[in-house]
Parts: C-alpha cells; sequence; structure tokens
C-alpha cells in the first residue's frame, strides 16, 4: 500500500482558515451561474410524462438571463458567500485534522486508505456543520422564477437573511436539515473521491518523472480530473437532494419516505436520465473549482 509523504512543514490551522475561505469566496463569485442553471436543470419537470425534451445547458442559462436578466444568474449568491469562507475553512482543516489522525506514529505518513477515510469524513463534517442550511436557502432563492428588472414582481424570498427568516418562522429550523443525509453523502463522496484520486495520480505522475515537484499544469490537471470524479458518482444523490430541499415540509412524511417518493416520480414521470440533470454544469463548476483548491493547498 502506497504511503504519502508527510515531511513537509506542518501548515498552521490559520494559514488553511485564510486561503481556504479566500478561494472558496474567489471561487464562489466565479462559478455561481453554473450553479444557479444546474439547480434549474434538476428542478425541471420536462421529461417523458411533460411530453417536453429537457432543457440543456447553454438553453437553460439563456432562457434565465431572458426572462430573468443576467442577475437572474447570480440568484441565491448571498447565500453561497455567507457560508461558503466556514465551509472551506471546516473543509481542510478537518481533513488535516482526520488525516493526521490516522497517520502512522513512527513514520508520519498516511496510507491510500486514511486519506479516503479523512476525505469522507471531512465532507461530512462539513455538511453537517454548514453546507446543508446554506444549500436550503439558496437553492429556494434559486427556484424563484421573477425578473429582477420588474420591481413590481416580488419574491416570495427577498435575499439570503430573508429567506432564512421565511423558512425558520414558517417551516422551523430543522427545515434547514432537509436532505442533510443526502447532502452528507454527497460531499464525503466528493471528498473522498477528490482526495484519493488527486493523491494517486499525483503519486503516479511524480513516479513516473521521477521528481518529486509537478509543473503548475500538471498539478491543474490533475485536479480537474479528481474534480469531476465526485459529480459523475452521485449526481442522483445531488439531484434528489436538491428537489427535496426546494419542496416545503410534509406532515408525516419520514427522511426515507421522501428521499423514495422523489426518487420514483422521477423514474416514472422522467426517465432514468432526470437523475443526471445539472451534470454538465456541475463538472464545470466543481472541477476547476477543486483544480484552484488543489494548488493552493496539496494534500500532503
Amino acid at each position: 500500500m502506497s504511503k504519502t509523504n508527510n515531511n513537509k512543514a506542518k501548515v498552521a490551522p490559520s494559514t488553511h482558515l485564510i486561503a481556504g475561505g479566500i478561494a472558496g469566496f474567489a471561487e464562489a463569485c466565479t462559478c455561481h451561474p453554473l450553479d444557479t442553471i444546474k439547480v434549474r436543470m434538476q428542478l425541471s419537470r420536462r421529461g417523458k410524462s411533460s411530453g417536453q425534451k429537457p432543457r440543456g445547458f447553454f438553453a437553460t442559462g439563456a432562457y434565465i438571463v431572458k426572462r430573468e436578466t443576467p442577475l437572474g444568474l447570480y440568484k441565491g449568491l448571498g447565500a453561497v458567500v455567507t457560508g461558503i469562507v466556514p465551509k472551506m475553512a471546516i473543509r481542510f482543516m478537518s481533513y488535516e485534522y482526520y488525516k493526521n489522525m490516522m497517520a502512522d506514529k513512527a513514520t508520519g505518513a498516511t496510507s491510500s486508505k486514511g486519506i479516503f477515510v479523512a476525505g469522507l469524513l471531512a465532507g461530512t463534517t462539513e455538511a453537517v456543520a454548514v453546507v446543508n442550511p446554506m444549500e436550503v436557502v439558496k437553492i429556494r432563492l434559486q427556484a424563484q422564477q421573477h425578473s429582477l428588472a420588474d420591481p413590481l414582481e416580488v419574491p416570495r424570498y427577498r435575499n439570503a437573511a430573508h429567506a432564512l427568516y421565511t423558512i425558520v418562522r414558517e417551516e422551523g429550523f430543522m427545515t434547514l436539515y432537509r436532505g442533510v443525509a443526502l447532502t452528507a453523502a454527497r460531499q464525503a463522496t466528493n471528498q473522498a473521491a477528490n482526495f484519493t484520486a488527486y493523491q494517486k495520480i499525483k503519486d503516479w505522475a511524480q513516479s513516473y518523472q521521477g521528481t518529486t515537484e509537478l509543473p503548475s499544469w500538471q498539478t491543474a490537471g490533475i485536479g480537474l480530473i479528481s474534480g469531476a470524479l465526485g459529480p459523475f458518482s452521485n449526481a442522483p444523490i445531488d439531484t434528489i437532494k436538491t428537489r427535496i430541499q426546494r419542496a416545503s415540509r410534509v406532515e408525516g412524511e419520514t427522511a426515507l419516505s421522501r428521499v423514495m417518493k422523489v426518487a420514483g416520480e422521477m423514474f416514472a414521470q422522467e426517465g432514468p436520465s432526470a437523475f443526471w440533470k445539472g451534470i454538465t454544469p456541475r463538472v464545470a463548476r466543481v472541477a476547476p473549482g477543486k483544480r484552484n483548491k488543489h494548488q493552493q493547498h496539496q494534500p500532503s
């Protein structure tokens, strides 16, 4: 089993906090339109039962811009910006903590299995601590199809703070944790696949080239590949999660029954391909973000 090199100087937790926060903020501001398009595609009911072909990536983006102005692509950005800094900080700090906890006491090295588990735990930690409440607020804002150019078209949720207040007041605090198990599963598989694939490919490249330092274009490419693995592997989880978090609470409905109901309706009404709706903008958003994060914080 391969071992990773942990002989590098330890980086202070505050450095992970600042670097992760800055990287996350930049990613959110740059890539948010892709996320809005992804959410709209996932929420679209077009399929075999409606007789309408689902809109693709570009058609969905063009529809939003035409009906809601270009600013419509940035709906929910406030929720993301509010949550992205603590999310990124928790992701990297918890990953380092779990990785070091699983390191060999004698050599200080962490095995590939340890890195995989550390990624799983880090993803779960960030999902429960920050991501799920942020996603509920963000998705509710992104789902509103009102024109920002029309002052008479008043939306249900005016901004992130108002959405948070309205959701808690009308549906209860626990609504912010709708779909938390799916969010945790998505985040955990994202980080486990990302960190593990990145380390494996990086180790292979270093061994093949006989060097410990890779050029920036290679680390960027490795980050793109590893970052894309998560979205492809857990797309059905993310689509079901989005629909659950968009819907209001139903009395007597359990978490499991919600998942089964949404998944069953999607399969029956829209077909198997519905579970991969929004995969193009999701990969376009997630993979470059993972590349940039690995370049400024390469797992050791």
